[in-house]
C-alpha cells in the first residue's frame, strides 16, 4: 500500500470517475449520465465531497458524503449540519478485500471529524446482504427507517437506513 492515496477527489479526478463508471455501466447508461451530471453540479455547489482512494496515480475505490440535505431523497433524520450522508460505496473488483476501501472509509471518518461532524448515516437496500454484512462491520448498527427511493429512469427501490456516531 506504499503508493496508495486516500483523499478528497477534484472536481478532475471527479469527472475521470464518472467516464469509468459510465464506461464500465452493464445497465442503462441513462441513469449513470445523469447521476454524473448531478455529482458534478453538487460538487461545484459543494453539497458533496467525493473520497477517492489512488494506487499508482488509479482511482480504485470511493465513496461521497453528502452534507446538504437536498442532495438525498427522504433526507429528514439522515443529514443535519453534524450528520453526513454517505453514498456510493465502490471499489474496482480487482481491488476488493485487500484493505483498500477500509484504509479511506477511517480517512473520510476522520476527515468529517475534523469538519465537525458527529454521525454519519446511509442506505442499503434490503437484498444487498454483503453490503448489509459490511456496512454492519463498519458500526452502522443503528436502523433510522426504511423508505423508497426513486432513480432517474423511474425504478423505485426499497431502502433501509442506518447510522452510527463517529
Amino acid at each position: 500500500m506504499n503508493n496508495y492515496v486516500c483523499k478528497i477527489a477534484s472536481l478532475e479526478e471527479l469527472e475521470k470517475k464518472w467516464q469509468y463508471e459510465i464506461a464500465n455501466a452493464t445497465d442503462d447508461k441513462s441513469n449513470w449520465i445523469k447521476w454524473q451530471k448531478q455529482m458534478i453540479d453538487r460538487y461545484n455547489s459543494e453539497k458533496i465531497i467525493p473520497y477517492y482512494g489512488i494506487l499508482n496515480g488509479k482511482i480504485i475505490c470511493e465513496c461521497t458524503a453528502a452534507i446538504d440535505a437536498s442532495v438525498i431523497q427522504n433526507s429528514e433524520n439522515l443529514i443535519d449540519d453534524k450528520t453526513a450522508y454517505l453514498f456510493a460505496f465502490r471499489t474496482i473488483k480487482e481491488y476488493e478485500n485487500q484493505g483498500y476501501f477500509s484504509k479511506l472509509f477511517k480517512f473520510m471518518l476522520a476527515d468529517l471529524k475534523t469538519k465537525g461532524y458527529k454521525r454519519v448515516t446511509l442506505g442499503v437496500e434490503p437484498q444487498e446482504k454483503r453490503n448489509k454484512a459490511i456496512y454492519t462491520k463498519y458500526g452502522f448498527t443503528e436502523h433510522i427507517k426504511d423508505a423508497q427511493e426513486t432513480y432517474p429512469d423511474g425504478t423505485i427501490i426499497d431502502v433501509e437506513y442506518y447510522g452510527k456516531f463517529i
